[in-house]
């Protein structure tokens, strides 16, 4: 390995009560401030040099305020934030939103929408068409329902960098592959999409979850994406619902151990340099 590790996928928020809408049952232990501070504490343990941070409140407000983090600590090296793709003049606020610090990329909760044929709307789509010209990439987060038109969607967009989060979140907990993985393997012969090793134990039993339970889902990503598509996130802190952070760092470390040095690399730093464009790691 490197000496630079990425993490692709953490999150920084401000607690406010009762939280985000999806923040849930069982999640008392997500219901506090996570900062800067508690994310250097984190990384500097596992031996992470870098941060991808994303949005959770989806609101122009956090997304400034994540990027004002980011340019003041140089463990962020990258922002993945909100934007509101949907609107006539989406334009406008995508070109205000491309000026922050360190901005990268912009998500939508798509697997949060009550429409799952959501990323084939014309004014979604619109949106994401105006996304190349600022540079920024986009963040696809889904269910594994979601595959099909997904792909769909990505197609329509052939020139656009999208990178999607948490492997599309296959039904781990009930050792279901199929259809994801045929789906997967369908999304990744488009070059321009990227995939984050990130979110699965929380797809999988909380409780109970092993590393031979994750292998099928991170070996189909590893071959339909291969290494240089492929970076690792940790997704702090949901993943302490059911991970220490070092766990699941040194889970991707054990997964990943039978390839070559420089595959490594891809996966633990370079794919998300050239993904998110990171001037720094």
């Amino acid at each position: 390995m490197g000496n630079a590790c990425i993490d692709a996928h953490q999150h920084l928020w401000r607690y406010l009560p009762p939280g985000p809408a999806w923040m849930g049952q069982n999640m008392e232990v997500l219901r506090r401030d996570f900062l800067i501070g508690d994310l250097r504490a984190v990384t500097a343990e596992a031996g992470v040099t870098g941060t991808i941070v994303v949005e959770t409140e989806r609101t122009i407000a956090e997304t400034e305020w994540l990027a004002q983090v980011a340019a003041s600590h140089d463990l962020i090296c990258g922002v993945v934030g909100w934007a509101p793709l949907t609107i006539p003049r989406s334009a406008s606020e995508l070109e205000r939103i491309a000026a922050l610090p360190k901005m990268k990329a912009v998500r939508h909760p798509i697997h949060d929408e009550p429409d799952d044929q959501f990323v084939l709307r014309d004014d979604f789509n619109r949106g994401i068409g105006e996304l190349k010209q600022f540079d920024l990439g986009y963040d696809v987060l889904i269910f594994e329902k979601h595959l099909p038109q997904t792909i769909e969607f990505v197609d329509r967009h052939p020139n656009q960098t999208f990178i999607l989060d948490h492997v599309a979140k296959p039904r781990i907990r009930d050792r279901v592959v199929e259809p994801w993985r045929n789906n997967i393997r369908e999304l990744a012969r488009r070059p321009n999409v990227y995939c984050k090793i990130s979110g699965m134990v929380t797809e999988a039993d909380w409780d109970t979850w092993s590393d031979a339970g994750l292998s099928p889902y991170f070996d189909t990503v590893l071959e339909a994406f291969t290494p240089k598509r492929l970076m690792f996130g940790t997704d702090w802190p949901v993943v302490t619902l059911a991970s220490s952070y070092r766990r699941w760092v040194d889970t991707v470390r054990v997964a990943i151990a039978q390839l070559s040095a420089d595959e490594r690399d891809w996966i633990l730093a370079k794919t998300a340099i050239k993904a998110y464009r990171l001037a720094t790691a």
